[in-house]
């Protein structure tokens, strides 16, 4: 009789498929997601819970492994990503291969720009509603610690949101930014899921590498428990600041922007007229939207300075783009 009892729940598979169905909840039922596995605990758990919720809507589950042919075997480690997603239950377990190239980025760079580009181009291919990435509160916290590290700004230490669509209408999901790596790792031992360990994760070449295993040890252990929660905390009150910074600018850009020839322009008194961070991010928004190119913070300091101290400079060399006085403007002009 005590064989035939159901096995209680571990807390850990309870955490994450909670996760993934907050996550699916404003995905159709019937619809196609794909989840991205690398056969890690993070992924496979992420496979898991998915497939079980999506059960109960009938929506089918792929999962797609990328080969980045960047370790000797590479193949290997992805067919057998693939055959534990055909265990789990997936739909259609998928494989593709990818040229990673380091065009002066740096290898972590690079291989990510080729997997997203794969994840995107399959994913419409299949139409999928959403791809769901594995990524946890461990990686949002790194994510926000290197953002810090590099003083890029706020926009950096926003980290990853949790959802995001692109102009081309692919749909990302993290249901798991809330979810600790321990318990990803958790939920596969309850699960019986063969987990594969990565041995670019604890490779000290990359950087994010070096946070993980050194960074944020020492943090935890010189300024207490908690750092990776408060880092990502961090990351989510940016997100709501930004959030509503963004509903203002695109409320005021519409009084003060003007097409103009091979380009666009913007009042030069209206953005005086407006505090520094939101003329900046008014700067930074016009380039990226008419452009495609985003600005560092030098760079968006000496546009401002067109506004603020005008004395006659002449025009400024911008990523794919100039920015000059013209009169009382701020003319961004294609180069």
């Amino acid at each position: 009789m005590d064989s035939l009892r159901r096995r209680p729940l571990s807390p850990a598979v309870a955490e994450i498929r909670l996760a993934v169905r907050t996550a699916l909840a404003d995905v159709p039922d019937g619809a196609t997601v794909m989840v991205a596995l690398s056969g890690g605990a993070d992924s496979l758990a992420l496979t898991a819970a998915t497939v079980f919720e999506a059960r109960s809507r009938d929506m089918r589950v792929l999962s797609l492994t990328v080969d980045h042919q960047l370790q000797d075997g590479s193949d290997l480690i992805a067919a057998g990503a693939a055959v534990a997603a055909e265990g789990i239950g997936v739909h259609d377990a998928l494989q593709t291969k990818v040229d990673v190239r380091d065009r002066g980025e740096g290898l972590e760079a690079a291989a990510r720009e080729a997997r997203y580009a794969a994840l995107r181009s399959i994913a419409r291919a299949e139409q999928a509603a959403g791809v769901l990435l594995g990524h946890t509160l461990d990686d949002q916290a790194e994510t926000v610690l290197l953002g810090l590290a590099r003083g890029s700004g706020a926009t950096s230490l926003q980290g990853m949101p949790p959802v995001r669509t692109d102009e081309d209408g692919t749909r990302w999901l993290r249901p798991l930014l809330s979810v600790r790596r321990t318990t990803t790792r958790a939920f596969c031992a309850a699960s019986d899921l063969e987990v594969w360990d990565d041995p670019h994760n604890v490779d000290p070449r990359f950087t994010r590498v070096r946070v993980r295993e050194r960074v944020l040890p020492v943090m935890e252990e010189e300024l207490g428990p908690g750092i990776a929660e408060a880092l990502a905390r961090t990351a989510e009150q940016l997100r709501e600041d930004a959030e509503a910074f963004d509903e203002m600018i695109h409320e005021t850009i519409e009084d003060i922007v003007e097409h103009a020839e091979a380009g666009i322009s913007v009042s030069a008194a209206a953005l005086a007229a407006n505090p520094a961070a939101l003329r900046n991010r008014i700067i930074r928004l016009v380039v990226d939207s008419e452009f495609g190119v985003a600005l560092t913070r030098r760079q968006t300091l000496e546009v401002a300075r067109l506004v603020t101290e005008w004395s006659g400079q002449g025009p400024i060399d911008l990523p794919a783009c100039t920015a000059a006085r013209v009169g009382g403007r701020i003319v961004f002009a294609a180069r």
